[in-house]
C-alpha cells in the first residue's frame, strides 16, 4: 500500500474526502473478493453515500490508477459476464449467447453492459488478478456472476452446496472421469471458463446400469440439445481442450439455484456511466471506436438554446456576449452534472445533454430556467433566455468527430422539440412526461403541463408535445 497512499491524497482533491477515505479502507482491509469488481452503485447504498458522487470517486481513483475499469456484457437470464472487456471499444459482437440459460441477446448499454472497478495490482494484489487459480467456487463468485446477481456474504458455500453436486478443476490439455448417483431432476452441467453447457433431463425409472456421457470443452461447442437420462449411476469422461484450467460443475436446477439468480441489485450501466460528466470529462475521445454501434433502449435528450443571441451581440458588443455566454454554458454544465447527467456537446449557443433517466432532465430544465432567471435579475435585465426541450427513446451510442455521441430519431425529435420551446416554458415529449418521477415531480412542484398536437419539421407522425409553466 506505500505506493497507493500518496494517490489517496491526490484523490481527495478531486472526490469527496469521506468517499475516499471509505474506499482507502475497502483497499486496507477488505478481503480479496471484495476487491474485484465493485459494484459503485452498491458500495454507495452500504455507506449512505450519495450515487453520483461515489461513481465520481471512483473514476478518478481509476484515473489514478488505483482501480481498473472493466465493461462486463451481461446474461440478463442468469446474471453471468459473457464478456469482460478493459474497455468499451471492444465490445464488439452483434449478439451474444449464454449457454446456461439457452439464449441469445442483443447488447444493450442499459440492460447488458456493466461497468465495475477491480483494485490495481499497485494498489493491491487480490487472488483475481490471477483467476485462473481461484477455486470453483471464488471463481463462480468473483469471476461468472455479475456485480448485479445479489450473492450472501454468509453461508455462500453452504448455498451453493445446495445445488452443485460435483465441481472440479480440469487443467489444460487434461481429461478426467466423474462417477455420480443422478437424482430425479434436471441436470446442468456447466463450465464457466468457455461458458458451456449440457443439460440433462434425468426422469423415468432409476437404473441400476451405469449410464455414460462424454463432454469436450474448446471454446467452439457450447451447448448441446438436452439429453434425456433415467436416474442412477453416471459415469461423465471430460477432456480439456484449451490452453487454460475449466471447472466443470455439475448442478441441479432447484428453487435453490433459481432464488439465487433470482437476487439481484442494482448495478452501474454502461448508459449511466456515458452519460456522467466526470467520465466524459476524463476519457474524452477514447471511449467508443469509430466503427462501433452501441443500442440504448432508453436515454433522455435535453437541448437548450439562448433566445435573441443575435441581438445580444448587437447590442452589448462581441466581448460582452462572449463572457455572458460562457457564464451560461459553466451553469448549465454544473447543473447537468449535479442531475446525473453529462453535456454532449455546445453547438454555437445551444446545449445537448443526456440524462439517465426522464425525472433527471426535468429537475435539470426547471433548475436552469430558474438560474437563467436569477443570472438576468442580477444584471436587471432579460439578456438571458433559455429555450428547453427534452425527449426520450431509443438511441446508439456512437464515435462522431473523434467525440462519443448519440444517433437516432430520438435526437431527432428533442432537437425539433427545443426549437418550438419558448423562453418561459419547458417543451417535453409524452414520453418523458410518462415516467413516474417526472409525474411525482411535476405534481410536488405544481406545474401542470399543457398539450399540444403538433408537427415536426422531418419527422412524419404528429406527436403531443406538453409546455410546462
Amino acid at each position: 500500500m506505500s505506493e497507493a497512499q500518496p494517490l489517496f491524497a491526490v484523490l481527495r482533491h478531486s472526490a469527496r474526502p469521506d468517499i475516499v477515505d471509505a474506499i482507502e479502507r475497502l483497499v486496507l482491509d477488505a478481503p480479496d473478493r471484495k476487491l474485484n469488481r465493485v459494484n459503485a452503485l452498491a458500495f454507495a447504498a452500504d455507506h449512505g453515500f450519495d450515487e453520483e458522487q461515489t461513481i465520481n470517486a471512483f473514476l478518478h481513483a481509476s484515473r489514478l490508477g488505483l482501480f481498473e475499469i472493466s465493461w462486463n456484457v451481461l446474461c440478463p437470464g442468469c446474471g453471468g459476464v459473457l464478456d469482460a472487456n478493459t474497455s468499451l471499444k471492444t465490445v464488439q459482437s452483434d449478439s451474444y449467447s449464454c449457454a446456461l440459460c439457452a439464449a441469445g441477446y442483443e447488447p444493450t448499454l442499459d440492460e447488458m453492459v456493466e461497468v465495475t472497478f477491480t483494485v490495481s495490482a499497485r494498489a493491491r494484489h487480490i487472488e483475481a488478478h490471477n483467476p485462473h487459480e481461484l477455486s470453483p467456487l471464488e471463481y463462480f463468485r468473483q469471476i461468472y456472476w455479475g456485480s448485479g446477481v445479489d450473492l450472501p456474504d454468509a453461508g455462500y458455500e453452504e448455498t451453493v452446496d445446495q445445488f452443485i453436486l460435483e465441481a472440479l478443476e480440469l487443467p489444460a490439455g487434461e481429461k478426467a472421469v466423474v462417477s455420480l448417483q443422478l437424482p430425479a431432476e434436471y441436470v446442468i452441467i456447466f463450465e464457466p471458463v468457455t461458458h458451456a453447457a449440457q443439460f440433462v433431463d434425468v426422469k423415468g425409472e432409476p437404473s441400476k446400469e451405469r449410464q455414460t456421457l462424454s463432454l469436450v470443452f474448446d471454446r467452439v461447442h457450447r451447448h448441446s440439445e438436452a439429453i434425456t437420462l433415467r436416474p442412477g449411476p453416471l459415469r461423465i469422461q471430460m477432456e480439456n481442450h484449451t490452453d487454460v484450467r475449466t471447472l466443470p460443475s455439475i448442478c441441479v436446477a432447484n428453487d435453490v439455484l433459481h432464488g439465487l439468480l433470482g437476487k439481484r441489485r442494482p448495478f452501474l450501466t454502461a448508459k449511466r456511466l456515458l452519460s456522467n460528466q466526470t467520465f466524459r470529462d476524463i476519457h474524452r475521445t477514447d471511449t467508443i471506436d469509430v466503427d462501433q454501434r452501441l443500442k440504448i433502449t432508453s436515454l433522455t435528450f435535453l437541448f437548450t438554446d439562448l433566445r435573441g443571441s443575435t441581438a445580444l451581440y448587437e447590442r452589448v458588443g462581441d466581448l460582452a456576449a462572449f463572457d455572458l455566454v460562457r457564464t451560461h454554458f459553466s451553469i448549465l454544465q454544473e447543473i447537468v452534472g449535479a442531475e446525473a447527467g453529462a453535456v454532449v456537446k455546445t453547438i454555437g449557443d445551444a446545449v445537448m445533454a443526456t440524462f439517465p433517466t426522464p425525472d433527471r432532465a426535468l429537475v435539470a430544465a426547471t433548475r436552469m430556467r430558474e438560474a437563467m432567471l436569477s443570472l438576468n435579475k442580477e444584471r436587471g435585465n432579460d439578456d438571458l433566455l433559455l429555450k428547453i426541450g427534452i425527449h426520450e427513446g431509443p438511441c446508439i451510442a456512437v464515435s462522431l468527430n473523434e467525440r462519443q455521441d448519440y444517433f437516432g430519431q430520438t435526437v431527432n425529435i428533442a432537437s425539433r422539440v427545443q426549437h418550438l420551446a419558448t423562453s418561459h416554458e419547458i417543451f417535453a415529449t409524452g414520453s418523458v412526461l410518462d415516467n413516474p418521477s417526472a409525474a411525482k415531480f411535476l405534481t410536488t412542484r405544481g406545474l401542470k403541463p399543457q398539450s399540444h398536437h403538433v408537427s415536426l419539421r422531418g419527422i412524419t407522425d404528429e406527436i403531443d408535445i406538453f409546455a410546462i409553466p
